[in-house]
């Protein structure tokens, strides 16, 4: 990592008042760091260079994006406000029909992390570096995560009609009976999980993913700033995930199998139905 002088550190923490979000200044230099250690790679540079590089930085957006990567609520709210029209006017650009605000959405978990390794939340924002705007760097992800879309989506496409016939004559290969009990053990762990969940958690969830509500939506019915919507759903996606995998340890499934029944739930849900592990979860009807 490049050493960056600490009274330089402090006068550009102060700069762009990075206090505020409550990141300090240990975070900000380790972040000013790997910024300039991404730059100028293993190329020999002076303390002028570096200076020059730093002063040049989108240093507000650096602070904003570290304190959302850190969980600081405020900050993570802030971000929503600024930043949720910049990603819907791109996705619509990408996509006319709506198809990429479905995309702009999913992005918001990698975005507020939902996972903790170590004590450090795993967030997308640790990758942004400040040489561009962080409205430029969410566009560019954007369009990634679109592309990679497009692409999936071509992978799937139906055979050719002569394919399609001769894949019907064949006979139908059976299921392993392994995966069938994953499966299984699978369901009724994530069973399990849901019924553990907050009357409120449930609702937002059945709100979300159930009706199909958008975040702000679902807001308006929990009474919840979207912002709040997307960081609650992120907690209890995460928190679920957890509880799946104790159930399934509990079961004797080891950790490899426990991630191929992940693997294979991505890939094929089968007859899993939502509605039967929300259960009737009322939705109250409210204009939208």
């Amino acid at each position: 990592m490049r050493s960056i002088p600490e009274s330089l550190v402090a006068a550009l923490h102060r700069r762009c008042h990075a206090a505020r979000w409550g990141v300090s200044l240990l975070d900000f230099g380790a972040a000013l760091s790997a910024s300039a250690e991404r730059a100028f790679g293993r190329r020999q540079s002076t303390s002028r260079e570096i200076e020059q590089y730093l002063n040049a930085l989108h240093l507000d957006d650096i602070a904003l994006a570290l304190a959302c990567a850190n969980g600081h609520d405020p900050a993570w709210d802030a971000f929503v406000d600024r930043f949720r029209p910049v990603l819907y006017r791109a996705a619509d650009a990408l996509d006319a029909t709506g198809g990429a605000r479905e995309i702009a959405d999913t992005i918001y978990a990698d975005l507020y992390g939902t996972r903790v390794t170590e004590g450090r939340r795993e967030s997308l924002l640790r990758h942004y570096h400040g040489r561009s705007s962080l409205a430029t760097w969410l566009r560019a992800v954007l369009a990634q995560r679109h592309v990679d879309h497009l692409r999936a989506t071509r992978r799937l496409e139906p055979l050719a009609d002569d394919d399609r016939q001769r894949a019907s004559t064949e006979s139908p290969v059976a299921e392993d009976p392994d995966h069938g009990r994953q499966r299984a053990m699978l369901q009724n762990a994530l069973r399990a999980a849901m019924s553990a969940l907050t009357p409120r958690d449930r609702l937002r969830l059945a709100c979300y993913y159930q009706r199909q509500l958008t975040l702000a939506a679902t807001g308006r019915i929990l009474n919840e700033h979207e912002a709040t919507v997307s960081r609650q759903l992120a907690r209890t996606r995460r928190e679920l995930r957890e509880a799946v995998e104790r159930g399934m340890k509990r079961a004797g499934l080891t950790p490899a199998a426990i991630a191929e029944a992940f693997a294979m739930a991505a890939s094929d849900a089968g007859a899993f139905d939502l509605q039967q592990v929300l259960g009737e979860e009322s939705v109250p009807d409210r204009s939208l």
